[in-house]
């Protein structure tokens, strides 16, 4: 997409295609050292930041992004396919939400997500508080927040994106048949590399959209859990013959 990635890791992930079953989170210092590093050796267009793995890495990703408030953050942070980590997972959350979603330009959480994320300021309640929640993540200093997979008519699934104006877009696509792993990883991907190429956020969501929906469309079996995204497609379609 016209990028070139650089990988910071804060952890490493047990994994296969089925599910993850563990996680290793990587030191704050070696974490923290990867960056600036890198950051001191060439230019960046845009920050993605994923799974944190622990609170210190939570702060120190804080700190380093805040050196760079021109720079878009995308914050995708992957909180339900995580493995259980002993009681963390809320401290960990309420990091996030004080430290990190106030830098953040444009945030992507499921609809399940950001129910799991609403937990940690208010009880549970039965009424769909979609747009209420959405909209506390906007007053936290969140630019943009975009959640996907909502329910919509029929077999589609509905992605909407809300800035401090309410919902700014919603989009539908049709339900892809088969469980697939990675889906969201590339939808972030995705938008953080349109914006690294200047593209506004209302039209980075749009491109990123369809670009996933595409490597959805041709996602492989390549082992015995999900399908994996083919985010290579467009060049295979290049190589078909006439």
């Amino acid at each position: 997409m016209g990028c070139h990635g650089l990988s910071i890791i804060t952890s490493i992930l047990v994994s296969d295609t089925a599910r993850i079953e563990d996680v290793q989170i990587i030191d704050v210092d070696w974490m923290a050292d990867q960056a600036r590093v890198i950051l001191e050796d060439m230019p960046v267009a845009a920050f993605k930041v994923g799974v944190v793995g622990s609170i210190e890495n939570v702060s120190a990703i804080a700190e380093i992004v805040s050196d760079y408030p021109d720079i878009p953050l995308i914050l995708d942070p992957f909180i339900t396919a995580m493995p259980n980590q002993e009681g963390d997972d809320d401290d960990n959350l309420i990091a996030v939400r004080e430290l990190l979603i106030p830098q953040t330009t444009l945030m992507l959480a499921s609809a399940v997500e950001l129910n799991r994320l609403a937990e940690t300021w208010r009880e549970p309640v039965l009424a769909d508080t979609l747009q209420l929640d959405a909209m506390r993540i906007i007053e936290m200093g969140c630019e943009y927040l975009f959640v996907t997979g909502t329910p919509a008519d029929g077999h589609e699934v509905a992605n909407s994106l809300f800035n401090e104006s309410g919902l700014l877009r919603r989009d539908a696509w049709q339900r892809l048949p088969g469980s697939f792993t990675g889906a969201g990883t590339t939808l972030s991907a995705a938008i953080c590399a349109m914006l690294a190429n200047g593209l506004e956020i209302p039209e980075a969501v749009s491109e990123a959209q369809e670009f996933t929906l595409a490597a959805l469309a041709h996602a492989q079996r390549l082992g015995m859990g999900k399908l994996i995204p083919d985010r290579y497609f467009w060049a295979r379609e290049n190589d078909e013959p006439n």
